[in-house]
C-alpha cells in the first residue's frame, strides 16, 4: 500500500514509532492511528505478531491504518466489540509543551479522537519538527456538507480563516471516511486550546475538530535515533 506522506519518512519517525510499539503487551486491544510515523508502529507490531507470538487486537482509525494493519498481519476488532481499549498510539501534526495536539492532516481526526478517547492510555509519536511551545498550525475541522456555509460563517466570527480542503487527484473537496468535508482553519497563535475547542464543538454542523487535549505521553524521535518521552 502506498502511504500518504511517504516522502516525509525519516529516522526520527522510525525511532519514535518503534519506541511506542514497545509499550504494547500481549492481551492488549490497541488503537492504531493514521500517518507516516504511526505506520512504523503498526509494521513493528505486525512483526512482533508474526515472529514473537504477540497476541493483540487492533482497532483502526482509518482506511489507511486498516490496510496497513491487514498487511502487517494484525488481527482487527472494533469499538462495538471492545468499547474500552488498553492503549492507543497515533501521530500529530503539531504538539505543544503542555501536550495539546493538532491532528487531522490525513482527514481522520474524528475517528482518531473517538479511538483515543476510548483508550486508557493515549500515546502520540512524532519527530522534533512537530513539537512547538504553543500551537499555531491550522486546525482541521470535519463538517457536514449541508452545514458548510453556516460553519464557515461561525468560524469567521471566531476570528478563524477557513479554507475548504481540496483533493489532489480528483476535482472537488476531500471527502472523509465518514462522507464529510474538511475545513483547514488558521487561528494564528492558539493561546487557549481548550477554550477554542469548546467554541468549535458548539457550532452546529461541526462533526469534530482537530484539537486534542487527551494525550498522556509523547514520544519524540531525534535525528540521532534517540527518543525523548514526555509524560503529562
Amino acid at each position: 500500500m502506498t502511504e500518504r506522506n511517504i516522502s516525509t519518512d525519516s529516522p526520527e519517525k522510525h525511532a519514535a514509532g518503534i519506541a511506542a510499539s514497545r509499550m504494547v503487551e500481549s492481551g492488549m486491544v490497541v488503537g492504531l492511528g493514521t500517518g507516516s510515523t504511526v505506520a512504523y508502529t503498526i509494521k513493528e507490531l505486525g512483526r512482533r505478531v508474526r515472529e514473537e507470538g504477540l497476541e493483540i487486537l487492533g482497532v483502526v482509525t482509518s482506511y489507511q491504518s486498516e490496510m496497513l494493519a491487514i498487511e502487517a498481519g494484525i488481527p482487527l476488532a472494533n469499538l462495538a466489540q471492545h468499547p474500552e481499549l488498553d492503549i492507543a498510539i497515533d501521530g500529530a501534526d503539531q504538539i505543544d509543551s503542555k501536550l495539546y495536539a493538532i491532528k487531522g492532516g490525513g482527514a481522520a481526526h474524528t475517528r482518531e479522537k473517538i479511538v483515543s478517547a476510548s483508550a486508557r492510555r493515549f500515546l502520540v509519536v512524532a519527530d522534533e519538527s512537530k513539537t512547538s511551545t504553543q500551537l499555531d498550525k491550522s486546525v482541521p475541522i470535519e463538517v457536514l456538507p449541508f452545514a458548510k456555509t453556516l460553519v464557515i460563517k461561525k468560524i469567521k466570527e471566531l476570528g478563524g480563516k477557513p479554507e475548504l480542503r481540496l483533493a489532489l487527484k480528483k476535482d472537488g473537496p476531500v471527502i472523509t471516511d465518514n462522507g464529510n468535508f474538511v475545513l483547514d482553519v488558521d487561528f494564528g497563535l492558539i493561546n487557549d486550546p481548550v477554550g477554542l475547542a469548546l467554541q468549535l464543538s458548539s457550532i452546529p454542523g461541526v462533526v469534530e475538530h482537530g484539537i486534542f487535549s487527551n494525550v498522556d505521553e509523547l514520544y519524540i524521535g531525534k535525528k540521532d535515533g534517540s527518543v525523548e518521552i514526555v509524560r503529562k
